[in-house]
């Protein structure tokens, strides 16, 4: 009797214990269930959908119906309804300047219309003295701005020096051109930074002076730029992590989850690295040092370090630039601008930041390292400095190396085979069709302006490119960069290039899959597949069921990093 007795005790306990440790398993389940909407993979050539997506310990566990999602996800799980919005792969930035996010959220913005007020120097001035009042700066206080673009000032009224001196004459001003190769200066601020009439200008480099005289008169253009942009105000490690802070919320707002520092000096690598050792960041942050500090690079982060994440930051490879910008007029090119360079020089061609047999070295130096290279080029003449360049260091060599070229505006036709012989990635600024298509039109023709950023040829042509906002030369946002892809209207309404018009699902490969590709992360990136790293977008609306036309209406509702929300409408 007594034997039954405590037999039945051991099965009471048992099942009890056995209760608790199932509502201990539901109370730790931390799997979440999406379901209700359009949930796009990106993995196919085509569109493919899941009915369900499980999200467990920041990894997608499971993609597919949503009868197998609920038992893959156990009891107790969470449920989200999507409530007929979608949910896409979290966006990579195909090419920009992060650095840059922690500056502008203390600096005042002068894109031109429709993204800010800058449509003329008068409405550059008076934005100016109200960001000054706003922000309650004091004489002898830097006053910054960024998005001055020259290309679009009516009537060819540049913003000069003496504008900026006669509405600020006791505050340096530092107004930084659309195309971050540059900025403007007021007298007081080319004292800060060292330039007067002395100052030569570099090779590869622009100074405008003012007519009849030495003096600079407010632009300084590509390398003139670099020992300003070194020399640019240094922040505390708090204000840092603040800024950090800001400054990757602008990208979490647009659904971008990896981000690109694609000019990294070594200050700036210091920074991001330091900040990064706190925990600070939210979103992945991949970075490129500038050809010129490799070795400083190697001094403060072994290359065994490189290309793998720590805190969310890596460096990815090497950047090099040898041309400017072609709204600039600094592109270089194989036939003169239709009007002059940018200080009034005839028969202009454009200039290679670096000559060829530089450009020869660098394209080398990075190769030996073994490391992916970014490479910005513009011009034709620069595209095909670069593939000379390319030939001369592989030599018929055949190792992979992963190479991206960045912008490849004026890319030729011909120019096509050989990226897709030599496995070269082009990675595109679809923006430009929008907001420079004008300017490309004076300075480069009809021809040329109209096959900017040939998407549709690379593609059909086999190859994968991604595209990008060049952040901050244009704003973050990722659905006006889809429409620019996608419908190639320009700021004034004109069609570019209608034959190299994509269709809106390939426009978001640009964004995922493809750019995922180029980060040499598509095994935990780009698509939404099962081990994958729960980065992920959701929108309000479908942009492959939208009217093309309304696709840049559509807004991020959510971005979630590693399965936690970090930006929430």
């Amino acid at each position: 009797m007594k034997q039954k007795i405590h037999l039945l005790l051991v099965l009471v306990m048992s099942l009890l214990f056995s209760c608790k440790d199932n509502e201990k398993m539901q109370l730790e389940n931390k799997a979440v269930v999406y379901f209700g909407g359009d949930i796009i993979t990106m993995a196919g050539n085509k569109p493919e959908y899941a009915e369900a997506i499980v999200i467990n310990d920041g990894k997608i566990q499971f993609t597919g119906t949503s009868d197998e999602a609920m038992k893959i996800a156990g009891s107790g799980h969470k449920m989200i309804n999507l409530e007929g919005k979608t949910l896409l792969p979290g966006f990579l930035d195909g090419h920009g300047h992060y650095i840059n996010s922690l500056m502008v959220a203390n600096q005042c913005m002068l894109y031109a219309p429709p993204s800010g007020p800058g449509s003329d120097v008068e409405s550059i001035i008076a934005t100016l003295k109200k960001f000054a009042t706003d922000n309650t700066i004091k004489k002898g206080e830097m006053i910054t701005g960024y998005g001055y673009d020259d290309s679009v000032m009516p009537n060819g009224r540049l913003l000069n020096r003496d504008d900026l001196d006669e509405a600020f004459p006791d505050n340096p001003v530092r107004i930084d051109h659309v195309s971050m190769h540059g900025t403007v200066l007021n007298s007081k601020a080319m004292e800060y930074y060292g330039i007067n009439a002395e100052t030569k200008t570099p090779p590869g480099g622009i100074i405008v002076r003012k007519p009849g005289t030495n003096e600079p008169y407010g632009l300084i253009m590509e390398t003139a730029y670099k020992p300003i942009a070194e020399k640019i105000e240094k922040m505390s490690l708090e204000q840092e992590i603040e800024a950090t802070k800001a400054g990757q919320m602008l990208y979490a707002k647009e659904g971008i989850t990896t981000a690109q520092e694609g000019f990294t000096l070594i200050d700036n690598l210091k920074t991001i690295k330091a900040v990064s050792d706190t925990g600070a960041n939210i979103i992945d942050v991949v970075a490129y040092p500038f050809v010129t500090e490799i070795d400083t690079s190697l001094e403060l982060i072994a290359k065994s370090e490189w290309l793998k994440y720590t805190n969310n930051f890596k460096i990815g490879g090497i950047k090099i630039t040898i041309d400017g910008s072609p709204q600039g007029k600094t592109a270089a090119f194989t036939s003169p601008y239709l009007k002059g360079g940018p200080a009034g020089e005839k028969n202009w061609y454009g200039e290679l930041t670096f000559p060829k047999d530089i450009v020869n070295k660098a394209v080398k130096r990075v190769y030996d390292l073994k490391v992916p290279l970014i490479l910005h080029c513009n011009g034709d003449a620069a595209i095909d400095t670069f593939l000379e360049a390319y030939e001369y260091v592989r030599n018929d060599d055949t190792e992979p190396w992963n190479v991206t070229t960045i912008h490849t505006q004026f890319m030729r036709k011909d120019h096509i085979p050989k990226f897709v012989e030599y496995g070269i990635r082009p990675s595109f600024y679809t923006l430009h069709t929008y907001y420079f298509y004008e300017a490309h039109l004076s300075n480069r023709g009809l021809e040329q302006a109209q096959y900017i950023s040939p998407m549709r040829d690379a593609i059909d042509a086999g190859l994968k490119p991604s595209n990008h906002t060049d952040f901050v030369v244009a704003p973050l946002d990722q659905m006006f960069m889809l429409y620019s892809a996608v419908n190639r209207i320009s700021r004034a309404g004109s069609e570019v290039g209608s034959d190299q018009k994509v269709t809106p699902y390939e426009g978001l490969l640009t964004m995922t899959r493809f750019t995922a590709e180029q980060y040499d992360e598509l095994d935990s990136k780009g698509t939404l597949e099962k081990g994958k790293r729960a980065d992920l977008v959701i929108l309000d609306k479908n942009p492959l069921k939208v009217n093309p036309l309304k696709i840049k209406d559509i807004t991020v509702v959510e971005t979630i990093k590693d399965g936690k929300t970090i930006f929430k409408k």
